[in-house]
C-alpha cells in the first residue's frame, strides 16, 4: 500500500472545535488485473505495540514487547503459526544475535532449546543460531517460544545463551525482545499490517475492524489574556483551555478523554459589529493511547 495520513480539523467559535475523518488512501489491484481501483481506510490500532509495528520504530517496538508476558507472546506466536506460517519463518530465523558466551559465531548453535539443558548445540535466544544453520525457514517464532519454554517467562523478554555444556548464561537485557523487534520491523508493509491485526486481537484483547469514519469533539473551558493593550487596532492574546474529547467511530461507540489546548490569536475589529480572528491552536487529548 502507498499513501500518506491526513488530518482535518474544523475549529468553532473559541471553545468547540470538531476534528473530522483520519483516513489512509491505498491502493489495490482488482482480481482480474486489468483495473486499478482506490479506497479509504482507516486503521485503529490497538495501543502502542500494533502502532509500533506498522510504524517501524525497532526500540518502541522493543521496549513494547519487552513488558509483554511471555505466555501472551506464544499465544501470538501460535496463532501466526497457524494462520501465516510464511511470516513466522521470518521470525528468530537469523544468526545475528549471540547465541554462545565463549563464541561470536555461534558454533554449533543448531537449534533452540530451553534455559538449563545439557546441550552444546542449542540457545534461548532468538536469532542466536549459526550462520549455515539460519536462513533456511527451518526455525520461526513459533519454533522458537515452544522449544525455548516462554510460556514460563523464564526466556522472555530476555534469553539464555550456551556455555559451551548447557543453556546457562544470561543474554543481553531484553534481547529476545530486540530480536523479535528487529525482524517484525524488516516485514513488507502488507505482512505489518498482518502482524499488527493480530497482536490487536491476541495480545490486548482488542479487534480489528472496518471503520469508515472516526470523529472526535472538543469542549474546553478557556482562559485568556491580551497580551497588549486596546487601541492598536490589532490585538494578540494567549488562552489556556482545559476540558474534554469524546472521540467516536461509526458505531456509536463514543469514549471520553481528558484534553487541553494552548492558543494564540490576533483579533481585529472590522467593525463595531464585526470581528476578524487569526492564529493557531496546539490541542493534545491525555490517554493511553486506546
Amino acid at each position: 500500500s502507498s499513501g500518506s495520513t491526513a488530518y482535518k480539523s474544523i475549529g468553532i467559535s473559541i471553545s468547540y472545535a470538531i476534528t473530522l475523518i483520519i483516513k489512509r488512501k491505498t491502493k489495490g489491484i482488482r482480481d482480474s488485473g486489468s483495473k486499478e481501483d482506490e479506497a479509504d481506510t482507516v486503521y485503529l490500532l490497538a495501543k502502542e505495540l500494533a502502532y509500533d509495528v506498522v510504524t517501524g520504530q525497532t526500540d518502541k517496538l522493543t521496549a513494547a514487547l519487552a513488558k509483554t508476558s511471555g505466555k501472551d507472546i506464544v499465544q501470538f506466536a501460535k496463532t501466526l503459526g497457524i494462520s501465516h506460517s510464511e511470516i513466522d519463518k521470518k521470525i528468530c530465523d537469523g544468526s545475528y544475535a549471540k547465541g554462545r558466551s565463549d563464541r561470536s559465531d555461534n558454533q554449533s548453535i543448531t537449534d533452540y532449546g530451553f534455559t538449563g539443558e545439557a546441550t552444546s548445540a542449542k540457545t534461548a535466544q532468538c536469532n542466536g543460531l549459526l550462520n549455515t544453520s539460519a536462513g533456511q525457514g527451518n526455525f520461526s517464532l513459533s519454533k522458537f517460544v515452544s522449544r525455548t519454554k516462554a510460556v514460563e517467562d523464564k526466556n522472555w523478554p530476555t534469553g539464555h545463551i550456551n556455555n559451551s555444556t548447557k543453556i546457562e548464561p544470561v543474554g543481553g537485557t531484553n534481547g529476545n525482545a530486540k530480536a523479535v523487534a528487529g525482524d517484525l520491523t524488516k516485514l513488507t508493509s502488507d505482512e505489518k499490517t498482518i502482524v499488527a491485526g493480530l497482536l490487536a486481537k491476541t495480545i490486548k484483547g482488542g479487534e480489528v475492524v472496518e471503520i469508515r469514519a472516526v470523529s472526535s469533539t472538543s469542549v474546553m473551558v478557556n482562559a485568556c489574556y491580551d497580551l497588549l493593550s486596546e487601541g492598536l487596532g490589532v490585538v494578540p492574546y494567549a488562552c489556556v483551555g482545559l476540558g474534554g474529547n469524546f472521540v467516536g467511530v461509526d458505531d456509536g461507540h463514543i469514549t471520553p478523554k481528558l484534553a487541553y489546548r494552548l492558543k494564540a490569536e490576533l483579533s481585529y475589529q472590522l467593525s463595531p459589529e464585526i470581528s476578524a480572528f487569526a492564529g493557531g491552536f496546539y490541542h493534545r487529548v491525555v490517554g493511553d493511547g486506546v
